[in-house]
């Protein structure tokens, strides 16, 4: 294939994906409006997707007309479009200016898709189209959000964006463990990830369902699940099995999340780890299908509301990332001072408590003051402690013939991680 040729193809790629950034964004937007009458709307389908391409023909002519041309081009397209789109936006009486933007931004991604980066043309394209097809979901979220939950958002985002660049990247104390700015990036990490379970369970409430509460809960605190349903099921506001079913799925969820943060810290974890919590996850999915298998429909109530503290309070964040350098300061000591066996002392012991600031310390250890295999080990007893600790809880909150079987579930969880992972060492 000569150079002429192949430049030839790469422009039709190049103009096809222009068009079909159009034709997605425009597919959206049809949908939305897909109930008026034809010729209601000022632009559809078939006329973002032209915008789409028109854009990608303007960047192509801007290539060897200059950068004037593409401006002429867009100048050209935007007066007509938002002189129709108003009158469009008069005759109903609508005050959104979405509708502009979109067929603005499916115009200017053509034209990125023909003089940038196609990858992330494509990309922006698809993450537009999402933003707009969430609509009913941000409203929704909107309408639920308080204002303290958002003002908590904000400042800690502002904090992070603010204050991590500017934090010290060395350590300041004498073992070498409390590092400022890894120490607040592992801090907003986690709360992150609770976050996510948080926004989940705000925006389903009960009404979705134990299971559902249950797995959304177990993102931000399985403990507090545990908790909740032992004494619901206690009180027989929620079935005994449906209750159980719920604590081990987010029991399922506590060992996903501690499997992601340990990998995400130290990839090298991701295969000498799989196994023993696939070992724990497995027994746990298996005795919640069981349990879902075994509650009759007539016994189904109401999730229980989850009392959940929003994972971005400042006073949360605060307390957990000093929990998370105090364990990592006893990490350092325990793994100088005594080697493997001090942090798998330090692993069973915090993990009665949490897992998460243990699987953090031990993670970024991995490769210096720790072995994989130790690692492994120290983050796996943490989880077998964190799901014991949990199972006397429900025998707690619940009563012993309610929290029996779910420590029957805990122990055979636990051998089957330590099986599984002494059967691939």
């Amino acid at each position: 294939m000569d150079a002429a040729t192949a430049e030839t193809l790469e422009i039709y790629e190049r103009l096809a994906l222009a068009l079909a950034i159009g034709l997605l964004i425009g597919v959206e937007r049809g949908w939305q409006e897909r109930e008026g009458p034809a010729g209601s709307r000022t632009a559809g389908v078939r006329t973002h997707a032209l915008i789409g391409l028109l854009g990608g023909v303007a960047g192509t002519l801007a290539e060897a007309l200059g950068p004037l041309a593409l401006a002429g081009f867009a100048l050209a397209f935007a007066l007509p479009f938002a002189a129709f789109s108003w009158r469009e936006q008069v005759a109903k009486s609508d005050f959104s200016v979405t509708s502009v933007v979109a067929g603005l931004l499916a115009f200017a991604l053509g034209a990125y898709a023909v003089l940038g980066a196609m990858e992330a043309a494509a990309a922006a394209g698809v993450a537009a189209t999402a933003l707009l097809a969430s609509r009913q979901v941000l409203h929704e979220l909107l309408r639920k959000i308080t204002w303290d939950e958002l003002r908590a958002t904000i400042v800690l985002l502002a904090m992070a964006v603010i204050l991590l660049p500017i934090l010290p990247s060395r350590p300041i104390d004498p073992w070498g463990a409390l590092v400022p700015r890894e120490l607040w990036l592992f801090t907003v990490l986690i709360a992150v990830v609770s976050y996510a379970g948080y926004v989940a369970v705000r925006l389903l409430g009960g009404t979705k369902g134990t299971l559902v509460a249950a797995a959304a809960g177990g993102l931000v605190s399985s403990t507090v699940v545990t908790v909740t349903f032992s004494r619901r099921a206690r009180e027989r506001t929620v079935a005994p099995r449906a209750a159980m079913a719920g604590i081990a799925i987010a029991w399922l969820m506590s060992v996903v999340r501690a499997y992601i943060l340990a990998i995400l810290v130290a990839p090298a974890l991701s295969m000498s780890l799989l196994p023993g919590a696939a070992g724990f996850a497995g027994v746990l999915g298996a005795a919640a299908v069981l349990l879902v298998r075994r509650v009759r429909p007539s016994s189904e109530t109401e999730a229980p509301e989850l009392q959940l503290a929003n994972p971005f309070r400042l006073g949360e964040v605060l307390r957990f990332g000093a929990l998370i350098g105090f364990v990592f300061v006893l990490a350092a000591i325990a793994a100088k001072e005594l080697g493997d066996t001090g942090v798998y002392v330090l692993a069973g012991v915090s993990g009665l408590a949490d897992v998460d600031a243990i699987t953090l310390s031990v993670a970024r250890q991995v490769g210096s003051t720790v072995s994989g295999l130790a690692g492994t080990r120290a983050i796996l007893l943490a989880i077998a402690a964190n799901t014991l600790a949990k199972a006397a809880i429900a025998i707690l909150a619940g009563g012993m013939r309610f929290g029996a079987g779910l420590a029957a579930v805990a122990v055979l969880a636990t051998a089957t991680g330590a099986a599984a992972l002494f059967l691939t060492e």
